[in-house]
Order: C-alpha cells, then structure tokens, then sequence
C-alpha cells in the first residue's frame, strides 16, 4: 500500500467493515462486557474490589461505553468520538486525583481487547467473515485502544499539572512566610506546610542564588528543597542542613550555579538566615569573597561583620588612614600593604619580609616611614586594632575591584575623606 497517510485519516480501517456485522454484535455486547469485566478483575488487581459498588459500576460502564461505541462506529464510520475519548480523559484526571498511575488502567484496556477479540474472532468464524475484515476488525480494535489510552493520558497530564502547578503556588507562600518580618508563628508555618506537603524541619538554611544561578538551566532540586527562582533574589530553603549527607547533597544541587548557603538557624527565623545569605552573596559578586563552588556565609562571619556597616568602616578609615593622604596611591598601596603585614605577623619585620617577598631591608625602610607618619599611635593597641579592621577591608576590597580602591591622593590633609574612602 503506497504511504499517502494514515488510515485513520482515510476513513481506514472503519471503511473496511461491513455494516451488517454491528447488528451482529449488538444483541452480544451486555455478554461480552460481562466477560471482559470478569477478565479485568482476574487480572488486574487494582480492579478487584467486589466490596466497593461505585467502584464497580464506573468499572462497567467504561466496559460498556468501549463497547457500544465500537459498534456504533462498526455501523457508521463517521461516528464521533468525542463523548467516549471526553469518558476517559475524566477517567485520567481521577486516576492522577487519587495519585495513581495510569498503569493499572493501560493494562485493563489491553486485557478488555484481548477478550473482545476472542470473542469477536469465534463470531467471525461462525458467520463465515473472511480473513481480509477480520483483519480490519483487528486493526480497528488496535487503534480505538490507542485513541482511549492516548485521551486518558491527556486527562491525566492535565491533572498533574494542575495539581503541581497548585503545590507550587502553595510552597511559593510558604517561602513568603517563612521570610516575613516580623517572623511568623511556628502554628501559622506548619499549617501552611502541611497543605504544602512539606514536612516541618527543627532547622533550615536559606540559599540565595546570584545572577548565574537564575540565568542557567533550572537545576534539579530534591522535593524537600523549597524552591522560588521568580523573587528578586532567586532563593532555597534547605530543611535540616547540618544532617548526614546534606552539604554534598545541596553541593550536588547547587552545583553550576552562584549560590550562598545562609547560616542554620531554626525553622522560624528562616529570614534571618537569608538576610546573611543575601548579604554574602553581595559581596561574592563584588568580588570581596571569592566564589569557588558554594559559598557558605559562616565561614566568612568576620568579613560580614567588617562589612556589616560600610559608612562606619569608611569614617573609622578617614581618621586611621589620614597620614597617608598625602602620599601617591603607588606609596598609599606599599605603605597600607606594608603595615597590615606588620599587624598580622607581631610587628616582626623579618616575617612582614616573607610574607610580602621583599627584602628585609625594604621592609624596615618602609617602617621607619610609617613610624614617621603614625608616629605614636603604632604603640596604641586600641588603635592598631583599628588600623587592622581598616586595612583588611581595603585589602578585601582591593582584591575585589577592577580598579584602584583608593583615589590618587590630594596634596591637603584635610582632604583625607575622599582620599582612603572605601566605597567603589
């Protein structure tokens, strides 16, 4: 047969049958049903419920309604399909409703045919069918099952997708809850949670994904995981994050993505662990914290901290700095540079030297600058604490620009809050 189509769009195999062989049928479906039901039950154990009568009775009018349609569409091809297809996409939504699998009914479909077939085979015999319609009868059979399954399966998408589409917009809120301020009640959570099947965790850790993490592919997140990648900071909220295999498990579904792992804290100060996630994240994409994998805000807490109000760090940097205001910003980088060694290492210069790669004798030239400039205030413990806060967050912020941090100095010391500022 030349390939100009299917069969089904030229009326084939429906044309192929003799009229006359519905009125043969017809006084045998009630007997035929009754079989096919009886096979169903034997076979498929999801259809054994002699207890229940709804059940059952839905059970044979799908039975029936196969069958009278098939002969009706035996008796006039051109029959429509619509009720009977309409029949089973409502049978896919209800199986998909009750959380099963389409499974059990695709078998039934096939074990409901294979009955009628014999059934209608030993027909053909008796009235003397020739090979040529029962083979069309065959095919018929075939594509019909196909025709159900295929609505079936359409009900049943449509009610998947409604359901997670609602389980979706139920964890959203749930995700607005749990990041409320002021923070709210542990009952209002886990009532919200329930509807949301999401079991109520002692601890959480909120996750928030950078530019990268929003732009790629959606990764593939555990069920557990709550997920919303449509806020202005696409976030997570991981339960129980401290457990057995949980950091390689978020590691494994943050994996390609710029992704900051606020610190645990318990399930009602969620936003609180966000706030942190947030504010790491800020300063990853600035460059301040370098991003190698996941970052994990608890261990960078002092970075935070030194970030934490960034107008105070600057105003504590205008008056420390201020000696160097006068320098180039060549002298301001060695002398700064310098300086934080020399408080890091116990103001020894030989291991200020290794540390920086230099000469010993480098390193005590630019000593003796220093102690010209600061004079005094070097032997102040309380301000050479100062003066390492505010050359750490330089040196961070150095690292983490693209240009210089500090401005070419001014000639006038008082000009010293425009010099050291460390904003970008």
């Amino acid at each position: 047969m030349a390939d100009d189509g299917s069969t089904a769009a030229h009326g084939r195999p429906w044309a192929d049958l003799p009229r006359e062989l519905a009125e043969h049928m017809r006084p045998h479906l009630d007997e035929v049903a009754d079989d096919m039901i009886e096979e169903i039950r034997t076979r498929v154990r999801e259809y054994d419920r002699p207890g229940d009568g709804a059940y059952s009775g839905t059970l044979r009018l799908a039975v029936e309604r196969v069958l009278h349609y098939f002969v009706d569409r035996v008796a006039d091809p051109g029959h429509e399909s619509g009720q009977v297809t309409d029949f089973f996409r409502a049978i896919g939504r209800g199986e998909a409703g009750e959380g099963r699998s389409l499974d059990a009914m695709q078998t039934a479909m096939r074990v409901g045919a294979m009955v009628a077939w014999r059934r209608l085979s030993a027909a053909a015999v008796r009235l003397g069918v020739s090979s040529r319609t029962l083979g069309a009868v065959g095919e018929a059979m075939m594509l019909f099952q196909d025709e159900l399954a295929a609505a079936a399966a359409e009900g049943y998408a449509q009610a998947r997708a409604a359901v997670a589409g609602e389980m979706q917009r139920r964890r959203k809120r749930l995700v607005d809850l749990l990041f409320a301020d002021p923070p709210a009640t542990l009952e209002a959570i886990a009532d919200l949670a329930a509807a949301a099947h999401w079991p109520v965790p002692r601890t959480v850790a909120a996750v928030a994904l950078g530019g990268r993490g929003a732009d790629a592919r959606q990764p593939a997140f555990p069920p557990d995981i709550l997920v919303d990648l449509e806020r202005r900071t696409p976030s997570l909220i991981i339960p129980d994050p401290d457990g057995p295999g949980r950091a390689k498990l978020i590691d494994r579904a943050l994996s390609g993505c710029l992704a900051v792992v606020g610190p645990t804290v318990p399930v009602t100060e969620a936003a609180r662990s966000f706030h942190w996630a947030r504010k790491t994240l800020g300063l990853v994409e600035r460059g301040v914290i370098e991003a190698d994998g996941v970052v994990r805000s608890v261990d960078h807490m002092s970075t935070l901290i030194l970030f934490q109000d960034e107008e105070l760090i600057t105003s504590l940097a205008r008056m420390r700095l201020a000696p160097l205001a006068h320098l180039r910003a060549s002298q301001q980088d060695r002398l700064a540079e310098t300086l934080l060694a020399w408080l890091q290492s116990g103001r020894n210069a030989n291991e200020v030297a290794m540390r920086l790669h230099v000469h010993p004798q480098t390193v005590r030239y630019r000593l003796r600058q220093l102690e010209e400039l600061f004079g005094d205030q070097l032997l102040d413990p309380d301000l050479r604490f100062d003066l390492e806060i505010v050359l750490r967050a330089r040196a961070l912020l150095s690292e983490g620009s693209r240009g210089p941090v500090i401005p070419a100095a001014k000639e006038a010391v008082g000009d010293a809050a425009e010099v050291v500022t460390f904003r970008r």
